[in-house]
């Protein structure tokens, strides 16, 4: 797995990122505006929308003082890519199923 992909996954490990990640999805948002959404500090939500940014899940604008967060659905891809395998896999069982199923109503 590349490091691209380990980022990702690290960012989506966290059900508050996870949280962060769906709210900007719907609309971009500042540090505060996300911060206001939890029970934790702005500290604490930067370092969540960080870890979000250096997995490319989002990316940031600079506006004036204020820095927007954006959800980056390209971000997604090194997950997807990932997951490709085992949509093989159950391509293959399920086809493979189907298969015995077939020959068995024969």
């Amino acid at each position: 797995m590349t490091d691209t992909a380990q980022n990702v996954f690290r960012a989506l490990a966290d059900p508050t990122r996870r949280d962060i990640l769906r709210m900007l999805g719907r609309d971009a948002m500042t540090i505060g505006q996300v911060a206001g959404q939890f029970d934790m500090t702005r500290a604490a939500i930067k370092k969540h929308l960080t870890v979000l940014n250096d997995g490319g899940l989002i990316t940031v604008e600079a506006r004036g003082r204020e820095r927007i967060n954006k959800f980056n659905p390209a971000g997604l891809a090194p997950v997807l890519s990932w997951l490709e395998y085992f949509d093989r896999f159950w391509d293959d069982r399920l086809a493979a199923l189907k298969t015995t199923i077939d020959k068995d109503t024969a």
